[in-house]
């Protein structure tokens, strides 16, 4: 991942490296990284545009996943007839 220094503040429009860049970012959210990682997302979300996009963006939908998906026990019906139909389809 590069890192180019930023003295304007302004971020980069384009990301240099977007899959690697979004691969670290969704490990970040996922909890598979440690606090040096932290620190280079934090530089990176200052510098470049794309990736505190798709940083926020991850973290908004996984919020929402969270908050809104409940579960729910499937009604017996609903699943006696998924089976029937699989069985009819084998």
């Amino acid at each position: 991942m590069e890192m180019n220094d930023n003295p304007s503040g302004e971020r980069k429009m384009q990301c240099s490296d977007e899959n690697r860049c979004f691969e670290l970012l969704e490990s970040i959210l996922d909890g598979e990284l440690q606090d040096s990682g932290k620190e280079v997302l934090k530089e990176k979300l200052a510098k470049c545009q794309p990736c505190f996009e798709h940083y926020h963006l991850e973290q908004a939908i996984r919020d929402v996943l969270k908050t809104k998906c409940t579960k729910h026990a499937v009604p017996t019906e609903l699943a006696d007839k998924i089976r029937q139909q699989i069985q009819e389809i084998k």
